[in-house]
């Protein structure tokens, strides 16, 4: 077995282009330790529907050059072995974007390389851009496909390829499982033609277009007044979102600016989410100082927005289910026709929102890769701050252009004298007041999530903080309306329970929801103190039936 290690060691070392991962892995062969190449060599890194995603590193289960070259070369072989719109010279595009984590760059060119020497076209976004960029870009220059080097909000260490297709969506199965297929069947990096030159980097021209589809996403004639804190946590958002401001007309953004810079090593936060805690503290100083509408952050490659808001006499971020329906609310007011999407973690408030404008609502798997291929869609969310407001431009989760119509949104009610919890406010009793919560459990070993899953599968529990549970259901069978996926939905009266593994993460996800009847302004207080109470207990019970 030691032998064996070490001739996999070494075999990949021999091909290995990039000198860092080269050094660091003849230092571990070198010192023999066999514990950090078994992690490293145990197999490989997979390719699935979020693409790659892990730590950077040398080895088959690291991000890496050599990793990314496979893969470059799978998705090649896929497009090729499928038939590709021809261009003019009879090659089809592929388009490339990156972010700015450590690699990101390398990783673009190698993909425009490797796609060059297949006989495909590239073309790389011009220097690190949000990745709705290179979503609009695919659909704008009629490429067949498209790659996004990033990791989102993934710790420093981390890097990822996110892969899309022509119609300028996230890849899904069974395209998922062929191209894992074609990588898989690269014997050697010899193998894969990787020319210096031949391939496009594309100039501002591509971001001019997906800033002037912006102006799609706002009201003709809207009050364009809401004043904002903005935060791009150390990623690629700030420019294309003070750009895009700048052309809207709104208030120029006061920036945080500890955390304006593009910084792979993310130093001011523990992890770049908004979500997690900590990472939205200098923006909330930033707002105390300045007193702004609403604070806004991006993740760090700009496809999420997160929206704080002044609650009494301090700030506190809207969960992502909140932004969901103040969006859709403002879209219905303006007349938005077409189907409303959301994913099945994410509140129930949208289809009640859409039902009782007479719009059509769909619900989809996790993930906006389901989302962006909902027939009509109009307008689409995901609770994990992720919303498609302009589908006809941008076909994923856009950052830049959900900023846009939230501010909008918030000028309107400042107009009227009003802000966003007013509306929140009288969304609960139209629609009854829809609590949100989640309980989230981050591990170093993933037999834990394994083993959550089976003991709840096995023994779902029959009711949780003392509401009956009416139906279990193990989506890994699939439903009527759902392909199969690795998660459970329990349905309680007046709740909500969904449990799966983190596509992205190594973490277990459970995802609540409390719906708690209320007739008029006066009886929020008791209904929001009734869905606190009633979440507190469903999250202590949930957590000992799966022993997390």
């Amino acid at each position: 077995m030691h032998d064996d290690l070490i001739a996999r060691a070494k075999a990949w070392l021999a091909e290995d282009p990039d000198a860092e991962t080269r050094e660091e892995l003849a230092k571990l062969i070198d010192a023999g330790d066999t514990d950090e190449l078994a992690a490293r060599f145990s197999g490989t890194l997979q390719f699935g529907t979020a693409g790659l995603r892990g730590e950077l590193g040398a080895g088959p289960m690291r991000m890496n050059r050599g990793v990314v070259i496979r893969a470059a070369a799978g998705l090649a072989a896929y497009l090729k072995k499928n038939g590709t719109p021809h261009g003019g010279d009879g090659a089809g595009l592929v388009v490339i974007g990156y972010d700015a984590r450590h690699k990101s760059a390398d990783f673009a060119r190698d993909t425009a390389a490797v796609m060059t020497g297949a006989g495909l076209r590239a073309a790389v976004l011009p220097r690190p851009l949000p990745t709705p960029v290179l979503a609009f870009a695919i659909r704008h220059l009629g490429a067949v496909a498209g790659v996004e080097v990033t990791a989102s909000h993934n710790p420093p260490r981390d890097n990822g390829y996110k892969v899309y297709l022509g119609d300028g969506s996230q890849i899904v199965p069974p395209a998922d499982a062929e191209i894992a297929a074609e990588i898989d069947a690269i014997a050697s990096l010899d193998d894969v033609p990787r020319p210096e030159s031949g391939w496009e980097t594309l100039d501002d021209a591509v971001l001019d277009a997906y800033l002037a589809r912006t102006d799609a996403v706002l009201g003709a004639g809207s009050p364009r007044t809401a004043r904002t804190v903005y935060t791009a946590m150390h990623g690629v958002g700030r420019d294309v979102l003070l750009a895009a401001f700048a052309r809207a007309g709104f208030p120029e953004p006061v920036l945080v600016t500890e955390q304006a810079d593009p910084d792979p090593d993310f130093p001011t936060v523990a992890f770049p989410n908004p979500e997690e805690p900590g990472a939205m503290d200098l923006a909330f100083a930033r707002a105390r100082a300045t007193d702004p509408d609403l604070v806004i952050a991006n993740d760090p490659d700009a496809d999420r927005c997160a929206v704080a808001v002044k609650d009494g006499g301090d700030w506190r971020m809207l969960r992502g289910d909140e932004v969901g329906a103040l969006l859709a609310a403002h879209l219905v007011r303006r007349g938005a026709r077409g189907t409303f999407a959301e994913s099945i973690v994410s509140s129930s408030l949208l289809g009640r929102i859409a039902g009782k404008a007479g719009l059509p609502y769909e619900e989809t798997l996790t993930g906006f890769k389901w989302i962006a291929r909902v027939d009509g869609l109009r307008y689409g969310y995901e609770e994990a701050l992720g919303y498609c407001v302009d589908p006809e431009g941008v076909r994923d989760k856009d950052g830049i252009t959900a900023a846009l119509l939230i501010t909008e949104l918030a000028s309107v009610l400042k107009e009227e004298g009003r802000t966003l919890l007013d509306l929140l406010d009288d969304l609960a009793v139209e629609h009854g007041l829809h609590a949100t919560d989640q309980l989230s459990v981050r591990v170093q070993d993933l037999s834990l999530i394994a083993d959550a899953m089976r003991r709840l599968r096995e023994q779902p529990p029959a009711e949780l903080a003392g509401l009956p549970v009416t139906r279990a259901e193990d989506l890994s069978l699939g439903t009527d309306r759902l392909p199969p996926t690795d998660g459970l939905r329990y349905t309680l009266t007046g709740a909500r329970v969904i449990v799966r593994p983190s596509g992205t993460e190594p973490k277990l996800k459970c995802y609540l929801e409390v719906v708690v009847p209320v007739t008029d302004h006066a009886g929020l207080p008791a209904a929001r103190a009734r869905a606190a109470e009633l979440l507190n207990a469903v999250r202590r019970d949930l957590s000992a039936a799966a022993g997390i």
